[in-house]
């Protein structure tokens, strides 16, 4: 089994993340598997301390059987688009984009095995087949799935030279001033509070171009288009100028008027390149119910 490091991995302990993915091994077993080589990390032996770094390469041996299942789901699809080497699904809010130590059934991951069985890559370990790149649970829209090995490598590859365009709308608390603002302001973790994310000069590059839709009285809609994928990017830049997006709870919206599922957050643009061809792909998708929702609210408040 081999497992890819993301950036959510990053400085945690080799042999803490490995029991999170391997359950059903003690974190003994794991250290002394780590110390015997049967653990390798980009193809070196490391100590059960080594602090991952994103896209590191774990080599897991799975000579004792302990590879972990994750069962499918007959749990619909949106299939936006596909063809034989990959797939784009509008996931919608409230799903984990894939299982975790703790929840392992009703995410994505579980749908895209009834939907695609083996069909699907496995580069990033049982927990993540097929996901090149993930969603909030709590954010809907458009996500890219790869079908097999090579197809992962090269989508990752073009989200890696910033070749894919990804576009989400949002409606914020606050009026926005500029009608289009760059925010190209490094996010890391957050050192107290380990779930969050923060502005911090320790952290990595991240950038979004944010136009401005619609002002209302006291909130805006807004279209973010992202170059980096940072985890939480687009929640952290807005709430990091006083603007987090419209009940986001976690960076500091609060619950507002209208009652919807956390963040009012959409992935609705997707543009890529066809892999092994120079066909341009285009996707849009219109607006989900929570949005919708949301806009309807502050359009009434106008009239």
């Amino acid at each position: 089994m081999i497992y890819i490091a993301d950036e959510n991995d990053s400085g945690k302990r080799l042999d803490v993340r490995l029991t999170e993915i391997l359950t059903d091994i003690s974190r003994s077993k794991i250290q002394s598997k780590i110390k015997s080589g049967n653990i390798t990390v980009n193809k070196e032996i490391q100590k059960s301390s080594y602090s991952l770094k994103e896209d590191d390469e774990i080599f897991i041996s799975e000579e004792d059987g302990e590879v972990v299942e994750i069962q499918p789901e007959n749990i619909p699809l949106d299939i936006v688009w596909e063809d034989n080497n990959m797939a784009v699904v509008n996931k919608p809010s409230g799903m984990l984009t894939h299982p975790t130590n703790l929840e392992k059934s009703n995410t994505l991951v579980n749908a895209l095995l009834n939907k695609y069985g083996d069909n699907l890559s496995d580069i990033n370990g049982a927990y993540r087949r097929g996901i090149v790149h993930r969603l909030d649970r709590n954010t809907s829209g458009l996500l890219m799935i790869a079908k097999n090995n090579e197809t992962h490598e090269y989508l990752k590859s073009q989200i890696q030279e910033h070749k894919i365009e990804k576009t989400y709308r949002t409606i914020v608390k606050g009026v926005w001033k500029e009608d289009e603002s760059v925010i190209d302001l490094p996010i890391g973790r957050n050192p107290k509070q380990p779930h969050k994310m923060m502005v911090t000069e320790s952290g990595k590059p991240a950038k979004s171009i944010v136009r401005v839709i619609k002002r209302y009285k006291d909130a805006t809609a807004l279209e973010v288009k992202i170059i980096t994928g940072r985890t939480h990017q687009i929640r952290v830049h807005l709430s990091h100028f006083g603007h987090p997006i419209y009940n986001d709870s976690l960076y500091g919206a609060g619950k507002g008027k209208v009652n919807t599922e956390e963040q009012v957050l959409q992935s609705f643009g997707l543009r890529f390149t066809k892999p092994y061809s120079d066909e341009i792909i285009s996707l849009e998708i219109p607006m989900d119910e929570k949005y919708l929702k949301v806009q309807n609210y502050f359009e009434g408040r106008e009239k």
